[in-house]
């Protein structure tokens, strides 16, 4: 049976490509939410359209250097960000509300944003790194 390591060169990589797309994503995702006005969810997918497209080249080709050219490989890329997506957005809004009831509105939402882009990334690298990257 093949020992996993969880914390090795590709977590720094991860790490370092998440910094570069943090940076992007949430200027878009703030930006259209406060500046523009959009609504939490429109904000965060515009954060995660762009950043997934961004993340999926720079994982593949510098953090887990994966050579594979298929549809297949993309499509469920796709689906691991979807399926991260709403499963890390979906319980920060409401575990937010819960914690920050009194608070306003627009502050929750700027928090349960924050809280689900911690959620989004632990759930992506565990994704990615067994699933989609995964070395045979």
């Amino acid at each position: 049976m093949k020992k996993i390591k969880f914390i090795d060169r590709t977590v720094l990589k991860f790490i370092l490509v998440g910094v570069v797309n943090t940076g992007v994503g949430m200027a878009i995702m703030f930006g259209c939410y406060n500046l523009l006005h959009w609504s939490y969810w429109w904000s965060s997918a515009a954060n995660y359209i762009i950043g997934s497209i961004l993340s999926f080249f720079l994982n593949k080709y510098f953090t887990f250097q994966n050579t594979e050219h298929s549809w297949k490989q993309v499509l469920t890329f796709i689906f691991n960000i979807l399926c991260c997506y709403f499963l890390a957005y979906g319980l920060a809004k409401p575990l937010v509300a819960q914690v920050f009831q009194n608070f306003d509105t627009s502050l929750r939402d700027n928090i349960a944003m924050l809280v689900g882009a911690v959620l989004f990334t632990a759930l992506n690298y565990v994704g990615q790194r067994f699933w989609i990257f995964k070395k045979e």
